[in-house]
């Protein structure tokens, strides 16, 4: 259903506005979510957030805490270190969808999927710009904490621990994807996740957010 009014999303704690597609994960009294966040809810891959079939309450209060914001405290930057920008974006699920990467210096790069998900752009999202700068240390800066709590709480060691399972004996969703990025991550030791806000009015996410969101406005009209 649409919004009929602005809220957070319950799992990953983005700005819901009115007209956005939200899908229920606790029956009719919620909590709400992003369309596009109801899979991985279900599935367990948000940290702390609870399947389904768990009483609503408990859920909601778990859901609220613990997949708002990273819990750690940011450590210092590396000196010498990039800090880019990732987003994703997605009209629909699967809809047509875009990722993009930039940097303050001006190098950006984009593209996007014809039918796709807008967790599969925020991964592709991080892929991309880990494979493109390779010359000095990398912090990825994402409003996604499906791709940040990836690797700030370390989910990645259980799922390669369980053959690319989650915790719910669930095949990993996108493991084409968080396949690679974890080797290239994990390959160059030099690689580190921060969050931000989305739409909070940070310019490097502001225009991550925007090339993303062009790249599946031209899917889209193709």
């Amino acid at each position: 259903m649409q919004a009929r009014y602005a809220t957070t999303c319950g799992a990953c704690a983005r700005p819901v506005r009115v007209g956005d597609v939200i899908v229920s994960t606790g029956g009719k009294s919620g909590p709400w979510v992003h369309e596009a966040c109801a899979q991985p809810v279900q599935a367990g891959l948000f940290e702390g957030a609870t399947p389904a079939a768990a009483p609503v309450a408990k859920r909601a209060v778990t859901v609220s805490t613990s997949a708002a914001k990273p819990r750690r405290v940011d450590p210092p930057l590396p000196e010498g270190a990039t800090a880019v920008y990732t987003d994703g974006a997605c009209s629909g699920n699967p809809g047509p969808g875009g990722w993009a990467w930039a940097v303050a210096d001006g190098r950006q790069a984009s593209g996007g999927h014809p039918a796709t998900t807008n967790q599969r752009m925020e991964i592709q999202a991080a892929l991309e710009a880990v494979r493109a700068l390779e010359d000095s240390p990398l912090v990825v800066v994402s409003d996604s904490t499906y791709v940040v709590n990836c690797f700030r709480d370390a989910w990645w060691r259980g799922w390669q621990s369980r053959g690319w399972m989650t915790s719910q004996k669930k095949p990993v969703v996108s493991r084409d994807l968080w396949e690679p990025l974890v080797e290239l991550v994990n390959d160059r030791g030099d690689v580190t996740f921060r969050w931000v806000k989305g739409h909070s009015g940070d310019t490097m996410n502001d225009i991550v957010d925007g090339l993303a969101v062009a790249q599946s406005q031209l899917f889209r009209a193709g």
